[in-house]
């Protein structure tokens, strides 16, 4: 809650133009005072020298002043000021999200276009612009894992760290409960109002020493949900394979993925299992992802408006009626 937030503003700011008059004025003033100015005849000032100056002398000018200043004040007041006070509520629920990504040389099969690695970074690139009020995690995993980004709004950072990834940065094989227990780590001490993992992955955990369903279950505890993603084409997929003199053959290899324990792990915590065969799929699950896990913004404003023209109208009158008081009393002149 943000209450009582002020802004200033002149409904008619050309009327400042009239201060250009100030330039005359002054000009007038100063030939005026010049005329003005009496002469007396005495044939020495040797017994004036000495004399000090009256504090009145000082103060000469002060009701041409108070005068200058009442003007403005009336050059402001036809400007029409106004001020603006906003009240204003907000509560914005944030979500921090972890998008743990499988990166084993079985993402470079070209069941999906180039290849699966490549299309599942374009999508989250997709998903994680299409979340700007939430902090995201980039968590990469095959035979080990680690954190490529930790949580940041920084998103254009997340994105440069997204594009940098690629298969064999780390030890190859799917630790997939690596890869969740790092996940949760980043997880467990947000105080946000919702925590979620999406997990992509294209093979069954073969490595590490944490199960994927022991890291569902510290999930669950947590309060942590877990979306899992299954990608890959069913039957069979094109695999790149290098031959010994470097040549890039494609061979045709069998898709494995543990559907049965990747919708276990979504059950326990919650969340859902999704499986893309192509890029449109992949795109269309984290568009259900992102529909299903949406920030919560309240917005209320309400402004009033308040005249401020007469307070300075009725300084212009007091400056004014000063003016007057000592041109007839202290400065009074006499013929």
């Amino acid at each position: 809650m943000f209450p009582h937030l002020f802004s200033y503003t002149y409904l008619h700011p050309a009327v400042f133009w009239l201060f250009l008059l100030f330039i005359p004025i002054i000009a007038w003033y100063v030939w005026k005072q010049s005329q003005s100015v009496p002469h007396v005849r005495m044939s020495s000032l040797g017994d004036y020298k000495d004399l000090k100056t009256s504090l009145l002398q000082y103060f000469l000018h002060s009701a041409f002043v108070l005068r200058l200043c009442a003007l403005a004040l009336i050059i402001c007041a036809l400007a029409r000021p106004v001020s603006f006070s906003i009240h204003s509520k907000s509560s914005t629920y944030g979500i921090d999200i972890v998008l743990a990504m499988d990166i084993s040389s079985s993402m470079l099969a070209q069941d999906l276009r180039p290849d699966r690695l490549e299309a599942a970074k374009e999508v989250a690139a997709n998903f994680i612009n299409s979340r700007p009020n939430d902090r995201i995690a980039l968590v990469v995993f095959s035979g080990e894992s680690f954190t490529q980004t930790p949580l940041t709004t920084d998103h254009a950072t997340l994105l440069n760290q997204l594009a940098e990834i690629h298969s064999g940065m780390i030890q190859d094989g799917t630790a997939i409960g690596m890869g969740l227990g790092l996940s949760i780590n980043r997880l467990k001490e947000s105080t946000a109002a919702s925590r979620i993992v999406v997990l992509l992955t294209d093979g069954v955990n073969n490595m590490g020493d944490i199960e994927p369903i022991t890291a569902a279950e510290l999930a669950q505890k947590y309060g942590i949900k877990i979306y899992t993603i299954g990608v890959g084409t069913r039957g069979m997929a094109p695999y790149p394979l290098i031959d010994a003199y470097g040549k890039t053959h494609i061979q045709m290899a069998p898709v494995e993925i543990d559907e049965e324990m990747l919708t276990a792990i979504a059950k326990l915590t919650g969340g859902q299992y999704f499986r893309a065969t192509n890029k449109q799929e992949l795109q269309k699950i984290y568009d259900t992802i992102d529909a299903l896990e949406k920030t919560k913004i309240e917005d209320y404003n309400m402004t009033s408006k308040q005249e401020e023209f007469p307070l300075l109208l009725l300084w212009a009158l007091c400056l004014l009626a000063l003016e007057i008081i000592l041109k007839q009393t202290i400065f009074k002149r006499f013929p």
